[in-house]
């Protein structure tokens, strides 16, 4: 691949019909639902276009050829986009939002790596479980429930006490924690807040501004008093994620309290934003398809059996259920978009000129849809991801949990707990949706679906249909 630059050899990349003077390419743009909207250009535009919002210009990339490129390392790295960067006021250096040269995202990545290891997972199955506990006594009395909502609960407390030993006693009352609420509209008005003009949006978002610095401290204020807790009992308390920050290990040196609480506030809202998503799109896709849900109940009865507890190895064996909820993350990655920068001077495609610093957003959901998944590839099908079919696949066309040495540090702690949160109901319960939904996805850091309630019938006998022997 050709990656210096000629005047012969670059062409312009397409940008919008209709652009406004000094304000950009609003038309068609939503600030509720921006990368839906992006996902509808992109359809009309192409697999690489540009977009101008007063000062700041995006290049959104959404082709597999381009993104082969653009997730080479030695000529990309992670780059924080506005929106990502707008999230500093809440997670400061964590490891989401971390700049690459920032010395705290080496050594806290160093420092929490071994954290996520599979032996690490055998420590949290036991939380895990007793969390979906927790969900099945809610669930058991048959009433209709907002899935969304009861799947953050889930990762947030199975986040909470495995990575800081802390309860959010999520399921102990019909309200949720004042921290989510709090966490969420911070995030809602960080990411509302991008393109806001000079000035003028100061004036207009005044009375905002005031109540983003309220739910902000609400959120630093509880993160700050479990530093405090920990800290005052001498650094001695669970082996868990806060303790291995306070602690250091034999490998790396511990982090100083405030980027302690940048790590914890990130886990908290990374680590269970993305996985709650996860969940229930499985969850709506399950409802939507009678064949896949009975095939993949078969398959947890005849690997976990109708009653007890699975041990750890048996979370792993579900891979049927694996694949819906890959399948799920195709269509809707709960993280929709990654940032690269140019190294050096270059070109992506072979055509279209990068300069060094200069950045492109790659569009997860375009990426998933790309002609390279076949014909059918708006259709939801978790035998995409059969092995053989993901071995002849190039492997930078899938990428819900992003690229490179910034990718998720904690993919496989949300792999298993997906997995097995989605087993447990799928043992229980018959999954009852209102056949007059349609899926609608509200957007804040991730993507969720909003609206959709379930009403789970407990099941009286198990499944005979054939699993799946992969």
């Amino acid at each position: 691949m050709t990656t210096t630059l000629t005047a012969a050899q670059a062409v312009p990349v397409p940008h919008p019909p209709h652009r406004i003077p000094l304000i950009g390419d609003v038309i068609g743009m939503s600030l509720s639902t921006p990368v839906q909207s992006v996902m509808r250009q992109a359809a009309d535009l192409g697999p690489i276009f540009t977009r101008r919002v007063m000062k700041v210009r995006i290049t959104v990339v959404s082709g597999a050829d381009l993104i082969a490129d653009l997730v080479d390392e030695t000529r990309f790295a992670k780059h924080l986009p506005p929106a990502v960067a707008q999230l500093r006021s809440i997670a400061g250096d964590g490891l989401f939002t971390a700049f690459n040269d920032e010395p705290n995202w080496r050594l806290a990545h160093d420092l929490l790596r071994p954290a996520f290891t599979q032996q690490a997972m055998r420590g949290y199955h036991r939380i895990m479980l007793d969390v979906a506990d927790q969900l099945t006594d809610r669930w058991d009395s048959g009433e209709a429930f907002d899935v969304a909502a009861d799947m953050t609960k889930v990762t947030l407390e199975t986040i909470g006490r495995t990575g800081f030993s802390y309860s959010f006693g999520s399921f102990g009352s019909g309200t949720q924690h004042p921290f989510v609420d709090a966490m969420v509209q911070a995030l809602r008005h960080s990411l509302r807040t991008v393109f806001r003009p000079p000035v003028i949006g100061d004036l207009l978002l005044r009375r905002a501004d005031q109540r983003q610095a309220v739910n902000v401290r609400t959120v630093f204020e509880l993160v700050e008093d479990v530093i405090a807790t920990r800290m005052a009992s001498g650094g001695q308390g669970p082996d868990d994620l806060l303790g291995l920050m306070l602690r250091g290990s034999d490998q790396a040196a511990a982090l100083d309290p405030v980027n302690v609480r940048n790590q914890i506030v990130t886990f908290l809202v990374a680590g269970h934003e993305t996985t709650s998503g996860a969940l229930s799109f499985a969850l709506y896709y399950l409802s939507r398809h009678p064949d896949v849900l009975a095939r993949a109940q078969a398959e947890v009865d005849s690997v976990w059996g109708p009653d007890g507890e699975p041990p750890f190895e048996q979370v792993a064996k579900l891979r049927y259920l694996r694949r819906v909820l890959d399948e799920s993350l195709r269509l809707w990655p709960t993280v929709p978009a990654f940032a690269r920068e140019a190294r050096e001077d270059t070109l992506i495609g072979g055509r279209y000129p990068m300069r060094e610093g200069d950045w492109a957003l790659v569009l997860i959901p375009g990426l998933h849809r790309d002609p390279a998944w076949g014909a059918d590839r708006d259709r939801f099908d978790p035998d995409r991801f059969e092995p053989e079919r993901v071995k002849a696949r190039p492997g930078h066309i899938y990428k819900p949990f992003g690229t490179g040495e910034r990718a998720c540090i904690g993919r496989q702690f949300a792999i298993h707990e997906a997995v097995l949160v989605l087993g447990t109901l799928l043992r229980r319960y018959d999954l009852v949706g209102d056949p007059r939904y349609d899926l609608q996805v509200s957007e804040r850091l991730t993507l969720m679906p909003a609206g959709f309630m379930l009403t789970p019938r407990r099941r009286t006998q198990p499944r005979t249909a054939t699993a799946s022997p992969n």
